[in-house]
């Protein structure tokens, strides 16, 4: 996967390329896709959710550029691969989740892994961010954001990075990444994408 998928693609970030060959990828998937779970796509991972393909996951992270010892806030924790990937570079990682029994998962998959420690989940809903906890050095969002929320500015440490998949047009997204320099936000355009919606809320069992 890694060298097929990812290095093939112009992704080079070393650190990066040794976390995602040494991390399960198939404990992340539903137990019947597991044969495919390194396949170059997204795949479901119920409550109408997807897991991202690998080159994407890789490109947000590179993007995101985090270091070792960074506070990092993931907005949409779904099958738990992201924050797994960063807990591997070594970052503390907050996530949130709107859909329980998705967080209540990939819970699991951190304990297995022995990340638990470096992986704080919480239900809500991820257009708040986590005040509590901030301020942040990076801010992944890994659902289609229809706009940029204050919230994540606000809580994104000088000097901190946020990546976000937006949609800029009709039925299109564009991985956008926006740093934080002297209170001012410089903008970057990246990759189009195609991720589920990020949406309001948390969702009632």
């Amino acid at each position: 996967m890694v060298e097929t998928q990812i290095k093939s693609r112009n992704i080079k970030n070393e650190a990066l390329l040794e976390a995602m060959s040494k991390l399960p990828r198939h404990l992340f998937v539903p137990d019947n896709l597991r044969r495919v779970a390194y396949a170059d796509c997204a795949l479901p991972i119920g409550e109408g959710q997807t897991i991202s393909q690998p080159y994407i996951v890789a490109k947000m992270t590179e993007l995101l550029d985090p270091q070792k010892g960074d506070k990092v806030l993931e907005i949409g924790t779904g099958s738990g691969y992201q924050a797994a990937v960063l807990a591997f570079l070594g970052c503390e990682v907050y996530t949130i989740e709107r859909i329980a029994p998705l967080s209540e998962r990939a819970k699991k998959v951190f304990e297995k892994l022995g990340i638990a420690d470096k992986v704080r989940t919480k239900i809500g809903d991820g257009r708040l961010g986590w005040a509590e906890e901030s301020p942040f050095d990076c801010v992944i969002v890994t659902a289609a954001a229809s706009k940029i929320e204050e919230t994540w500015i606000d809580q994104l440490a000088e000097g901190g990075r946020l990546v976000v998949p937006l949609v800029v047009s009709f039925r299109t997204e564009q991985l956008i990444k926006m740093t934080k320099l002297k209170g001012r936000l410089h903008e970057e355009r990246h990759d189009y994408c195609s991720f589920v919606p990020l949406l309001p809320g948390v969702k009632e069992i």
